[in-house]
């Protein structure tokens, strides 16, 4: 390369504190800055210069149709001397795939776009209807009957608190890089590496294929009870959950192959449905209660019931805090319904935080509202009779009912009470003005929560599949159509929710799934935090973002981790087993795969660090460590060379393998130069720890010059 044709963009002449400051470029005559900022289309800081101004195409994947995409100049393009070659190569090619022939001059019709949701109905509806579940309707008045009012609103915003934190970190994470599809995994992945995004992504997608069946079998108890009331029965109580559920998960798995845009349309439907029932629900509420509903345990506000029901009434082997914080928990994980869809959405950057935290906020908001207002009216135990009244009975009376009339004593000793929110798990619909539409909300937030959990399951094991970090699941990665739907991937979704479908019993699927999805949440907060203290370009800074922090993320990885444990330690650790088993397979395949993960940032400060101070350390015989610079040429051409100076430096001191290549600056030079990945793999082979070094010089001995000029600092820095 002929250094004297190169010549400086520009050398400051003069700079002064007014606005008069002026440059000379290249030694032509001197330009005023701001009429060359006027000038100027800004693309490189407002001023002309000599060089070509990079272009953004060459950095996104930026596709316009109807304009031939650019691609970034080569090495030897940008070595060549445009004076020496009068006819030098285009600095930017259109790369072949771009090409257009001659009769191609006018554009074709642009290809269909696929369907793109906003922030409204692509996150918060879609996480709004994923956390409003089967819990809501069918457990938390029981929750509330169990540990009372005060303790499951503590039992509420914990699980709010780590769903939230997991939400700024998800956000935080979301708004500072592009995010395509993968949703959950992608996330991590991109932030901690392969080894812990791959083990996570598993266990995601495979909680949410269990949270498929949960949510089903919530449905079909609804069902079930309505078939009951009719005197209809098919086999059993438990086979008929089994027979409807299976059903059910075949017709949403039909719905969600259908496309994203029909799953979308019946979300939205099934968000009026449910609030339609929310406005039933609270009406029945206000209105007096019937005789009926009074036999039952409903009286409409009372202070006293209130009261009694804010303190804790346990009863049955769930009954503990933890017992029912793992049965309640699984309604609050729809929180990342939005992000595993980021590949469908508009402005994922726009629409995962402001959706995911407003689908937060307001679903906190109505569980504490409903556990308030059924503790506030309904009874723990009623018998259901019309005639346990006591002007009917006589003798002693138990309870609160006896201040409104009503004698429950007979079942409340012999704890055969059919109704009351301790017994009844279809509470809500007896308080509600009118009880078929809660039945229908409770249609719609199952369904809408298992359709949500159908969707997302596939998406993100598609992207872990096309990552091919794992072997044998490749196959399931495969996408069809516009939207590149992952049909196998549903088929297999459909596979796991139908083996826990069978179960048929809601209390022992949900504490199944709280671990994994805590286990998620932690490695999710975890991997925000440690991107923000590897201070890696591009990765999390505490003031771009101004809810987030990052020792509330690492405070928010804690207490998952801790919940985990007293929610079923032996659980935990199975969890954290399968964990740690996926993460040993990946680091030890180690996957050809580059992300920029904050690992690698770490590991780069971690050196970098430990390299600096070994400027304090002063020379010692105890220090000495052999260091040589090997003219091995390509490693694998001398190995007895590389192995004898092995021998020397027995990997516990430098060793740096040289090659140098003769020959004027080219295209075959250059991308010979830069292939050492082949040598590197050679040398990690034969666990030789040694760095290898490519140059491109004229003849051997300055090549050689140009190594010793290049090691020699490294070698005295390090010694």
């Amino acid at each position: 390369m002929n250094l004297s044709a190169v010549r400086s963009p520009f050398s400051v002449s003069s700079l002064s504190n007014g606005d008069d400051r002026k440059f000379s470029l290249g030694g032509c005559s001197s330009y005023d800055t701001d009429s060359v900022a006027s000038r100027s289309s800004g693309v490189f800081s407002g001023y002309d210069t000599l060089d070509i101004p990079p272009s953004y195409d060459f950095y996104t994947n930026t596709e316009v149709f109807g304009r031939a995409k650019k691609s970034r100049p080569s090495l030897f393009q940008l070595h060549s001397n445009p004076q020496d070659d009068p006819s030098p190569p285009p600095l930017y090619e259109e790369s072949s795939v771009d090409k257009q022939s001659p009769d191609e001059d006018e554009p074709t019709e642009p290809p269909p776009e696929p369907a793109r949701f906003g922030w409204a109905q692509g996150v918060m509806i879609r996480c709004m209807l994923n956390i409003w579940g089967v819990i809501l309707y069918l457990r938390l008045p029981w929750i509330t009957a169990q540990a009372g009012i005060g303790l499951t609103w503590i039992i509420i915003l914990v699980s709010s608190s780590i769903t939230g934190i997991t939400g700024l970190s998800t956000s935080a994470i979301a708004t500072n890089g592009k995010v395509k599809g993968g949703g959950t995994y992608f996330l991590i992945s991109r932030s901690l590496g392969p080894e812990l995004g791959g083990s996570i992504g598993l266990i995601f997608a495979f909680a949410n294929a269990v949270a498929v069946a949960m949510h089903t079998v919530g449905f079909a108890e609804t069902v079930q009870v309505l078939m009951q009331e009719s005197d209809v029965s098919m086999v059993d109580r438990l086979n008929d959950i089994r027979i409807i559920g299976v059903i059910t998960v075949t017709c949403l798995l039909a719905i969600s192959m259908a496309g994203m845009e029909w799953e979308s349309k019946a979300q939205v439907l099934f968000f009026f449905v449910i609030m339609i029932s929310f406005a039933s629900y609270i009406v029945g509420t206000i209105i007096p209660a019937t005789p009926e509903k009074q036999a039952k345990g409903f009286f409409s506000y009372r202070a006293d019931i209130f009261a009694t029901n804010f303190v804790p009434g346990w009863r049955g082997p769930e009954g503990s805090f933890f017992g029912m914080f793992s049965i309640f928990f699984p309604s609050a994980t729809g929180i990342l319904a939005g992000a595993n869809i980021s590949g469908d959405l508009k402005d994922p950057n726009v629409a995962i935080p402001r959706g995911t935290m407003l689908a937060i906020f307001w679903t906190t908001i109505s569980y504490l509202f409903i556990s308030a207002t059924i503790g506030s009216c309904a009874l723990r135990d009623a018998s259901g009779n019309i005639n346990d009244n006591i002007s009917s009975l006589s003798g002693e009376c138990l309870g609160v009912g006896c201040n409104y009339g009503w004698n429950f004593t007979d079942c409340m000793t012999n704890k055969t009470c059919t109704y009351g929110i301790s017994n009844y798990y279809q509470s809500m619909s007896m308080v509600s003005a009118f009880a078929p539409l809660i039945s229908a909300g409770i249609f719609g937030a199952t369904l809408s929560s298992a359709l949500a959990c159908l969707v997302s399951a596939p998406k993100v094991f598609q992207c872990l599949c096309k990552d091919k970090l794992y072997p044998g699941i490749g196959f399931f990665g495969k996408g069809y159509g516009k939207n590149n739907e992952p049909l196998r991937s549903y088929l297999l979704a459909y596979i796991i929710a139908i083996c826990f479908i069978l179960i048929a019993e809601l209390n022992t699927i949900a504490p199944i799934i709280s671990n994994f999805f805590l286990c998620s949440y932690a490695l999710i907060n975890f991997s925000c935090f440690h991107a923000s203290i590897t201070n890696s370009p591009g990765e999390l800074h505490q003031g771009d973002h101004t809810f987030y922090s990052k020792w509330l993320s690492l405070l928010g990885a804690v207490v998952s981790v801790i919940i985990m444990f007293l929610l079923t330690w032996w659980a935990a650790l199975i969890a954290i087993g399968i964990i740690i088993f996926l993460l040993g397979y990946v680091l030890y395949k180690k996957p050809d795969v580059n992300w920029g993960s904050s690992m690698q940032a770490s590991s780069y400060s971690m050196a970098l660090s430990q390299c600096v101070g070994l400027n304090q350390v002063e020379d010692h015989i105890k220090n000495y460590r052999p260091q040589c610079l090997v003219l091995s040429g390509p490693p694998c051409m001398r190995p007895s060379l590389v192995d004898f100076i092995s021998t020397f430096t027995k990997n516990q001191s430098l060793m740096i393998c040289a090659n140098v290549i003769t020959g004027e600056p080219s295209r075959g030079t250059v991308d010979t130069a830069a292939k050492i990945s082949t040598h590197l793999k050679w040398l990690n082979k034969r666990h030789m720890k040694t760095f290898y070094h490519t140059v491109v010089a004229d003849d051997l001995r300055a090549g050689v010059q140009m190594l010793l000029q290049v090691t020699h600092n490294t070698l005295r820095f390090i010694s």
